[in-house]
């Protein structure tokens, strides 16, 4: 992904919002979305959200699974825990 072809102004989204979704959705593509010059929000395709998100949850058992202090948990807690957090951002 080139930053200078995924930024676009929020008067860009504004006008074409539906365009950009479409082409979003579409090539599963990341746009960051300005405001008088500032990134403020990024916009992307779910799927690559979700991936994301899995990949975040994949990062953190494995730096809780490396812990080797009395609180470290079992790896099926720790599964358990992070499908229930999971779960959690999904309502949101």
């Amino acid at each position: 992904m080139k930053l200078s072809e995924s930024v676009k102004s929020i008067s860009y989204l504004k006008a074409n919002a539906a365009n950009l979704i479409e082409e979003i959705n579409k090539d599963q593509k990341t746009f960051v979305i300005t405001q008088n010059g500032e990134a403020k929000v990024v916009v992307q395709d779910i799927k690559v959200y979700e991936k994301a998100q899995e990949t975040m949850a994949m990062l953190k058992l494995i730096a809780m699974t490396r812990d080797k202090s009395k609180s470290a948990k079992g790896i099926k807690e720790t599964f358990s825990d992070l499908r229930s957090e999971l779960k959690a951002n999904q309502q949101l």
